[in-house]
């Protein structure tokens, strides 16, 4: 059974940054992708960006050129740096798993999903 745990997030003022951190264990395929979706109040889950085992990563129009999605020296731990944070980035962050990987991944094809971290920023 694939897991998924999230650690990271907080408050930060406008500008700043931050890292989210993201652990996968109990999967086997190789072929897999490692989603950052995130959440505000009241409007619905997207992807912000995902890490592919076979591809190169994507980003949301809206966080390209200030997100980074990375894999660290074991495989199943992933970080999605932040940069340049603004208001309009504040939302619940959830990492995600997928053996199926559309460009950008599916809601539906998510096998795990971590907990979930509040991510603050402040103007």
């Amino acid at each position: 059974q694939v897991q998924v745990v999230e650690s990271g997030g907080g408050s930060v003022q406008a500008g700043g940054s931050m890292i989210l951190s993201c652990a996968v264990s109990g999967f086997t395929t190789t072929h897999y992708c490692v989603a950052w979706f995130r959440q505000a109040p009241g409007k619905e889950r997207k992807v912000v960006s995902s890490f592919y085992s076979h591809n190169n990563p994507y980003y949301a129009t809206s966080v390209e050129g200030r997100f980074t999605v990375s894999r660290g020296n074991a495989k199943n731990s992933l970080y999605l740096q932040m940069n340049s944070l603004n208001p309009e980035d504040t939302a619940v962050y959830y990492c995600a798993f997928a053996s199926i990987c559309l460009e950008p991944p599916s809601l539906a094809h998510i096998e795990a999903w971590g907990q979930g971290t509040q991510v603050t920023v402040s103007s």
